[in-house]
Order: C-alpha cells, then structure tokens, then sequence
C-alpha cells in the first residue's frame, strides 16, 4: 500500500488528476511537452504510484501518451477523447470556453431533435411521468434565482430525452449534455433565472412526447437547441 494509505492515495490522485487536466486542456502544456515523473512527485508532494495512476487516467483520455525513453508527452488536442466529462469539464473552465459551449451546443442541436422525435414513439409511460416530473420542476425552480435547483430538473430531462429514444448511442450522451449544462451555470453562461420561452417549450416536448407526436417532440426540441445558441451570442459571443 502506499504510504498514504489507500483512502488518502485515492484523494491525492484525484488532487493531481484536477490540476494537471485543466492545464492541459487550457495549453499550459504544450503539444510535445514532456511530463516528467519524479518532477511531479516532487511538485505535488506523492508517491510515484499516484503520479502514475493519474497519468493512466490522462491517457484514457488521450490527453497524453508514454512513450519509451520519451517520457509522457502531452498529446495534441484533436487526439483527446472530447466526449470524456472531465476532459468537456476541463475545457469548459478554460479560456476556450465559447468555442467550446458552441460546439458541445451544435452537437446537442444534431442530436436531440432526433432523439425527442424517437423518445416520442418509444417512451415508457413511466418516463413519459419523469419528462413531465422534471418539465414542472423546471416550472417550479425558474424564478427567484434557483439556478442548481433548476439545473437538476435540467440535465434529468434532458437524459430522460436521450435515454427514451431507445437508441444507445444517445442514450450514452447524457453525461455529455450534463456537463454542458453544469458548465453553463457555473460559470454564468445563463440568465439569472432562464428563459421563460425555453421553460414553455420543455414542458410542450414532454406533452408531445406523451401523445405520442414525433414530428412536435421534435421540432420543439429544436427550438430549444436554437434559443441555447442564441443566448450563447449574448452571454458568451
């Protein structure tokens, strides 16, 4: 066991782990960069082991590679995993953040009309219930700057959406769409209190999944993924 015990191993992992990804994604490493082992024990003050554990995970994500008397070496960014939570996490909090926002915004407009349309044939009635469930707590949490609370009703309609269209690919988008909207809020790329349109509008894609109306379920759903982008211009242009 290393010496500070598996628990305290596990913290100081991820501890290493949150630095050295956001200064990655954020350029602070160079492409071709070299990371070096014992300069990082060093830095951080852990064992070689936890250095070595949060390197493993930065490769899992194609953020860097190790290479035989190379060294670990910062990958360039179009080999990174972009679909990695942390990685859309890491970049969401660095000074890329619009490009980001925008791209993560048009794939979810490519990917969540489709999916509305689908969800509208083949929801269950139980998650028919959490579409509405969620689309009145959206309702209920849109005044009065209750941000976090509406966040939670947000990204579980939105998985809901993904997750009842049967498909499996977009099922396994819903991380991905989380992310971007937790990035959204903290750090202040929405309104103080959302649109009271695109709250309209959710609780319409939840009626028309319930009747079973793919085309409205749909093309509602696109109304969404346009008004997002339009606050974008605003808020983060």
């Amino acid at each position: 066991m290393d010496k500070q015990g598996l628990g305290a191993g596990q913290g100081l992992h991820a501890r290493v782990l949150d630095s050295l990804g956001p200064a990655i994604t954020a350029g602070e490493y160079p492409v071709g960069s070299v990371l070096r082992t014992d300069e990082l024990e060093e830095r951080f003050d852990v064992s070689r082991s936890v250095i070595r554990e949060a390197i493993r995970v930065l490769e899992s994500m194609n953020l860097v590679a190790s290479r035989r008397r190379v060294g670990v070496t910062v990958l360039p960014a179009d080999e990174w995993n972009v679909y990695d939570p942390r990685v859309i996490r890491w970049r969401l909090a660095g000074p890329d953040r619009p490009r980001q926002l925008r791209s993560l915004t048009v794939l979810r407009s490519a990917v969540e009309p489709a999916a509305a349309g689908l969800a509208a044939l083949r929801a269950t009635p139980e998650q028919c219930a959490e579409l509405t469930e969620h689309a009145l707590g959206m309702v209920a949490t849109s005044r009065g700057q209750q941000l976090d609370a509406y966040l939670v009703h947000d990204i579980a309609f939105h998985r809901v959406i993904l997750r009842a269209s049967g498909n499996e690919m977009f099922a396994r988008l819903g991380d991905v769409v989380a992310e971007v909207l937790t990035g959204r809020t903290h750090h202040h790329v929405m309104f103080t209190d959302p649109d009271p349109a695109a709250v309209t509008l959710h609780v319409r894609v939840a009626e028309a999944v319930r009747e079973r109306d793919a085309a409205r379920a749909e093309a509602l759903t696109r109304e969404i993924a346009a008004g997002a982008m339009a606050e974008l211009d605003i808020l983060a242009p």
